[in-house]
């Protein structure tokens, strides 16, 4: 199994969200690249902990937005929300579309960046992301080109990010789907047996298949205190097998989000903290159980007013949101760990 199999088979429960996957980006690419983005202009970032955005939101009253006093910083790439509807037809986002950026502010950085506001300072940078169609098309040399247009994005927010923002602070690096297909580039770039590796708290890789030796110096996290580490997973439905996302025997690292760990593979829904849904008005605690099965997290499927109505077995859409809880009270252990090595 080689590496561009596991880059290219990202996602596949987007299609079940959206009618427009077979769409394809007109010409070829280099027709009609959009506009690089200024870092240093504030319009070009979707969360700032300096600025009011979606990223400040909190699903319950008694939950505070904590960016104000954080001691640690959070670099947030969210994943793709150029689908190819609304004229969307070309390789990469233009980040003048104004829908477009309300898609993200209102899903991605509402439902997932915002998890990070109880652990840190939210940074989280528009991208002229590739289209979704990247992860489908025959045409797999425009699809590296315009993911690769959309990595410089996210390499130059970084870059910027360190050099005016990050001030030597401890940082996590958060990520879905095209973003963790980003997030995994910038980390073996800047982390990865890197000086910055001493600053590194944690990695969420969520949305796409990492494998154990992606890193050569950054483990898969083996319990829930651990730093210097990464975690990830995907998942599905109790017993829903996606031929063309299943990588058997392939090293692929599953961390269970409720466990945050490898080796205890199954758990209760009595256990798990909770998750949130479309009306972002509380947090339902106890919504999944979940199971490893090989490289796949699974879950049952889970009940709340309207659930009958979700017929998808993969629910790539919500590895964040079932876990909302879970994802925001571990970074927040994980911070607290690494700030105690002093």
């Amino acid at each position: 199994m080689t590496r561009a199999v596991f880059q290219f088979s990202i996602i596949a429960c987007i299609c079940a969200a959206i009618t427009s996957c077979a769409s394809l980006p007109k010409g070829a690419f280099g027709v009609a690249i959009p506009q690089a983005p200024d870092y240093s202009n504030v319009e070009y970032w979707a969360a700032l902990p300096t600025q009011v955005d979606s990223a400040d939101a909190v699903p319950v009253a008694e939950w505070k937005d904590e960016q104000a006093d954080a001691a640690v910083d959070v670099f947030y790439i969210h994943p793709t929300t150029y689908t190819g509807k609304q004229g969307q037809k070309y390789w990469n986002a233009s980040l003048d579309d104004t829908k477009l950026n309300l898609k993200t502010d209102q899903y991605p950085i509402r439902y997932q960046a915002s998890i990070f506001n109880g652990a840190g300072k939210v940074y989280a940078p528009r991208y002229r992301q590739a289209h979704l169609n990247c992860f489908f098309t025959e045409k797999k040399s425009d699809a590296g080109k315009a993911l690769d247009l959309a990595y410089q994005d996210v390499r130059s927010a970084f870059r910027y990010y360190l050099q005016y923002y990050n001030n030597g602070r401890p940082f996590i690096i958060a990520s879905h789907s095209q973003g963790t297909y980003h997030a995994k580039r910038l980390m073996r770039e800047f982390v990865d047996g890197k000086p910055l590796q001493n600053q590194f708290v944690v990695g969420y890789l969520a949305g796409l298949a990492v494998p154990a030796d992606y890193f050569k110096t950054i483990p898969p996290c083996a319990n829930p205190e651990e730093t210097g580490c990464f975690c990830t997973w995907r998942t599905f439905r109790n017993g829903y097998v996606p031929k063309k996302l299943h990588f058997p025997d392939s090293n692929i690292v599953v961390t269970n989000p409720v466990t945050w760990s490898q080796n205890q593979l199954t758990c209760s829904q009595d256990v798990q903290l909770g998750g949130v849904l479309k009306d972002f008005k509380k947090v339902y605690p106890g919504l999944v159980e979940t199971c490893v099965h090989d490289d796949l997290l699974w879950v049952n499927k889970p009940k709340f007013p309207g659930s009958f109505l979700l017929t998808t077995k993969n629910y790539h859409i919500a590895d964040y949101n079932f876990f909302y809880a879970d994802i925001r009270h571990n970074a927040r252990d994980r911070v607290k760990a690494f700030l105690q090595k002093g």
